[in-house]
C-alpha cells in the first residue's frame, strides 16, 4: 500500500466535526506519539523480566505507530497535502543534507 492509498482509505474513518479540521487530528497526533514514547519508556524502564524487544512489545509499538500514521494522514488531507509527496520531498531534503555533511545540527535551513 502506498501512502496515497492509505491517505484515501483512512479518510473513510475520519469522523470528527469539520470545524475541528487540523485541530482534532493534531491533538490526536500528539497523544499517539506520546503513546509510542510511553511503550518505549516502559521497555527501557524494565517493566518485565526481559530487556529484549519481544514480539509483544514490537506489536504494541506497531499499533501505536499505526495510530500516529492515521492522524498524520488526516492532517495532511485536511490541509491538502499529498502524504506521498511529503515523504518524497523529506527524503530529498535528508539526502541533500547527507551529501553536504549537514545531517547533524539544528535548524530547517541547514
Amino acid at each position: 500500500m502506498t501512502f496515497q492509498e492509505y491517505q484515501k482509505l483512512s479518510r473513510k474513518s475520519a469522523i470528527y466535526p469539520e470545524k475541528y479540521n487540523i485541530i482534532y487530528p493534531a491533538i490526536g497526533l500528539g497523544d499517539e506519539a506520546g503513546e509510542v514514547l510511553g511503550k518505549i519508556k516502559k521497555w527501557l524502564r524494565g517493566d518485565d523480566e526481559t530487556e529484549e524487544l519481544t514480539k509483544e512489545r514490537k506489536d504494541a509499538i506497531e499499533k501505536e505507530i499505526g495510530d500516529v500514521l492515521w492522524y498524520l494522514a488526516q492532517i495532511s488531507t485536511d490541509v491538502g497535502i499529498n502524504l506521498e509527496e511529503a515523504a518524497e520531498s523529506n527524503i530529498e531534503k535528508l539526502y541533500k543534507r547527507l551529501e553536504e555533511g549537514k545531517i547533524k545540527g539544528d535548524g530547517d535551513n541547514r
